[in-house]
């Protein structure tokens, strides 16, 4: 029943009960943002509190501009200027949720000043309202005994039952929708039929990779690195990504041929000892375990080594063989679909909540050089072999030992990422970082997620998104073309291996003739080559004119087939298996050892000579010696690839050239 008392009326209108619950669920809804754990509850309060927001604003400045002009001629007292401090702090609460919304609707971050102010408002909002409207109600409440306060006190008690119904009703809406999600299971049991071949608590071995507690993880989970591009917010990293070695890891043709005649040898389980590092996301949805053609999952086959596969590990050690640990992050509400308004669900919530996103996939420890030695170190032990220990391929170690590393002194040191991942102009909102000692975070830098490294082969023959531009880039990057302004100062600009043809400037007709060439491992932070040295080749061609351009003297060129020539001077390594014979089809599982190795460490040098007898009627000589490099051997190609004519391209790093002079 409508009273006719003013100040009842005030009370009983509707448009006092709307503002009034809506303004309690926004108060209490903003609260458990901040102080409540990441959960569905949580992200679900935070899209019924933008929606309030978004309903609320005009609702309440109608009444708040209506209930300013009806009290506007008060006299000032502790009330009113409660209520003038309430009413700037909600409007500045609204404004900044505004403002905030927008970002995360059309930005790629919100702003951490505007959410900072959206905060403090909330709380001022709460030491200000809340006192003005409970110490009226107080007040009225003590003049209760007067008959003229009957009805604005019946009308206080509607206005109470009606708020807290609203944000109870509210509130009840979030535990429904909470209730009927279904969040995806980010950890499942092993296939029934899957082998526990080295033991029940070694689920993924011989890898030593694991998870947090050895259950499988959905592909799923692991997958979908598209949606950190398409949502707008990592589109750059990603697109670097795209033709990475990191992303092609599983693709890469010769790691599936390999990886097949391990499996048809040794067994499907054996092929774990590569998914760690080359594919984890089919060793940790078990997909190793039967034996199949491919042995690897859909999503794993195309995304390798995903986004966040690398930036879901927890726990690292630098013994090598994937030796880490990898938790599944808990996804936002609908971060695996790919289409339809649950993106954009989504998307809004990474960038309007983000807090979860940053501490479960930001970790310092992805800045260390033994976060990348978990995976660049690998060894065979007797488990893979049946005979014992052998070192393989160690990028890690080798550049802890070498110049580049002074531990506690950034300024002199270079690490991993500094070379790999050197700075890119961003428009990323991960862009900045004030971890670093030469950073800032306001410098509008990422380090890039092309990982360039030495495979100029796979992202072109691939033809995967960029793969010609990505093999262009590693070209130059052996050559030592890339410029990386941030450590300038630590190296010297030029070839990453220069090479020096050192001769006499005069010799004589008939006479015998030694020339040699210098190579120098300048600015590699580990062996030169490295990585397989049964596969990769690196050597040097030296080819000796007169001056009318006839050949006089020629080593380490390729014949018809793809092969280098016998006797040439070649940076490689040869394993043996058990009875000494050689491992040339990559099959390392059968290593036991080395019969041979030349690879230069950091900072040191090598030389190649070369000796003839200068022919008579020759005036000069000219001589041109280059030092080549190409990822895979033609041998292995034609084993893997025997009905294909495939070859892998070379790359000249550096050539230096020389005139000698021929006396009579």
């Amino acid at each position: 029943m409508q009273s006719d008392h003013p100040r009842a009326q005030e009370w009983q209108r509707r448009l006092l009960w709307w503002v009034g619950g809506l303004l309690l669920f926004e108060t209490i809804s903003g609260l458990g943002i901040y102080l409540l754990p990441f959960s569905v509850s949580s992200q679900v309060i935070v899209l019924l509190h933008t929606a309030g927001g978004l309903v609320f604003t005009v609702p309440y400045l109608w009444y708040q501009g209506r209930h300013w002009w009806v009290y506007r001629r008060m006299p000032w007292n502790h009330l009113v200027v409660l209520g003038y401090a309430g009413m700037g702090a909600t409007l500045v609460a609204i404004v900044s949720g505004l403002v905030l919304t927008g970002q995360a609707l059309w930005g790629t971050r919100i702003h951490y000043g505007w959410s900072r102010v959206h905060l403090w408002a909330t709380f001022a909002l709460i030491v200000t309202v809340v006192p003005h409207v409970v110490w009226i109600m107080v007040r009225d409440h003590r003049a209760r005994k007067r008959e003229a306060m009957r009805p604005v006190l019946v009308a206080q008690r509607h206005f109470s039952m009606a708020v807290t119904g609203l944000t109870l009703g509210l509130f009840g809406v979030v535990v429904a929708l909470a209730y009927v999600y279904r969040a995806p299971v980010r950890y499942v049991d092993l296939p029934s039929d899957y082998s526990y071949l080295y033991g029940p608590d070694r689920p993924f071995a011989p890898s030593l990779a694991r998870t947090v507690n050895n259950k499988a993880i959905p592909a799923e989970m692991l997958g979908g690195s598209a949606s950190c591009g398409r949502s707008g917010c990592h589109e750059q990293i990603y697109q670097e990504w795209l033709p990475s070695a990191h992303r092609y890891a599983a693709v890469d043709p010769l790691f599936r041929r390999v990886q097949h005649v391990m499996g048809t040898q040794n067994g499907a389980e054996s092929t774990r000892y590569c998914g760690g590092c080359h594919d984890p996301i089919s060793l940790f949805s078990g997909t190793k375990n039967l034996f199949r053609d491919d042995l690897t999952n859909p999503i794993g086959l195309q995304e390798g080594v995903s986004c966040v596969t690398c930036h879901a590990i927890r726990e690292v050690d630098v013994r090598g063989n994937a030796d880490y640990v990898i938790h599944a992050p808990e996804p936002y509400l609908f971060e695996r679909d790919t289409s339809g308004v649950g993106v954009w669900i989504s998307n809004f919530l990474i960038r309007s909540y983000p807090k979860h996103h940053v501490e479960s996939l930001s970790r310092r420890m992805f800045k260390s050089p033994e976060f990348c030695g978990a995976c660049h170190k690998q060894f065979v032990d007797e488990e893979i072999n049946n005979v014992g220990w052998v070192q393989l391929q160690n990028q890690y170690d080798n550049w802890r030992k070498s110049r580049w590393n002074h531990p506690g002194d950034p300024a002199k040191t270079i690490e991993c990422r500094e070379c790999h991942m050197p700075l890119v102009d961003s428009f990323d909102p991960a862009r900045g970082d004030a971890l670093d000692y030469n950073r800032s975070p306001d410098d509008g830098k990422h380090r890039s997620h092309r990982f360039l490294g030495a495979n100029q082969f796979i992202p072109a023959h691939l033809e995967l998104p960029g793969g010609k531009e990505q093999a262009r880039l590693v070209e130059q990057w052996l050559r030592g073309e890339i410029d990386i302004p941030e450590i300038a100062d630590k190296w010297r600009n030029g070839p990453v291996i220069p090479i020096q043809v050192l001769a006499p400037t005069r010799v004589r007709s008939g006479e015998s003739i030694t020339i040699e060439v210098a190579l120098l491992n300048n600015k590699a932070g580990h062996d030169f080559p490295t990585g397989p040295l049964d596969i990769i080749q690196a050597w040097v061609e030296l080819v000796v004119t007169d001056e009318q351009g006839r050949e006089v003297f020629a080593s380490g060129r390729l014949d018809d087939r793809a092969f280098i020539e016998p006797g040439s001077f070649v940076f490689k390594a040869e394993p043996v298996d058990r009875y000494g014979n050689l491992i040339d089809r990559h099959n390392l599982w059968e290593m036991v050892g080395v019969r041979y190795k030349r690879a230069m460490f950091p900072g040191y040098a090598d030389q190649a000579r070369y000796a003839f007898t200068v022919p008579s009627g020759v005036r000069q000589l000219h001589v041109k010696a280059r030092l080549c490099y190409r990822k895979v051997n033609q041998f292995l190609l034609n084993f893997l690839f025997p009905d294909t004519t495939l070859t892998a391209p070379v790359t000249e790093l550096s050539a230096d050239s020389l005139v000698i002079q021929v006396l009579p």
